[in-house]
């Protein structure tokens, strides 16, 4: 009887590590959320600070908005990872860390209370996605031409 790893490409490995990554980035992106709840003195359950919790209201919402982006994007980058790594794992791998990256250089520019800051580099975090969904799309084209091949020699 066959395991998942003996199902799994080798490379698959890169992908797991690649998702951990993320995983530990976005523990980061939580700590500085969290100082910035301190130093501006914005508490819980408060989303985003206003006009009249003080002067650098802004730069913790640009804080708690870089990482919250983060957030909103994470089940597309997990989803293309892990299904587009079944076929392709290295290259998801390099797709992954090149999002990574620049996903780093997005939260650390918008954190800095400049918003357009997040922008120089952390705009190539869509090209990597762009990238992830074009091995997934080539994926799912390969199972579909495969399975037809398939299905047409079982019918000869």
């Amino acid at each position: 009887m066959l395991g998942i790893v003996d199902v799994l490409p080798n490379e698959y490995g890169y992908v797991i590590l690649t998702i951990v990554a993320y995983c530990l980035f976005n523990g980061y992106m939580q700590i500085l959320v969290l100082r910035a709840r301190k130093k501006y003195n914005v508490p819980y359950p408060i989303m985003y600070a206003t006009e009249t919790d003080g002067k650098d209201y802004k730069i913790f919402n640009c804080v708690q908005r870089g990482h919250q982006n983060s957030l909103e994007a994470l089940p597309i980058f997990f989803t293309l990872m892990i299904l587009g790594g079944l076929k392709h794992p290295v290259a998801c791998s390099v797709f992954g860390v090149a999002y990574i990256i620049s996903r780093y250089f997005y939260f650390t520019g918008y954190a800095s209370g400049d918003p357009k800051g997040r922008l120089p580099i952390g705009k190539y975090n869509n090209l990597a996605i762009l990238g992830l969904v074009i091995v997934n799309i080539w994926f799912g084209i390969s199972l579909l031409v495969t399975y037809k091949v398939a299905v047409s020699f079982t019918h000869v």
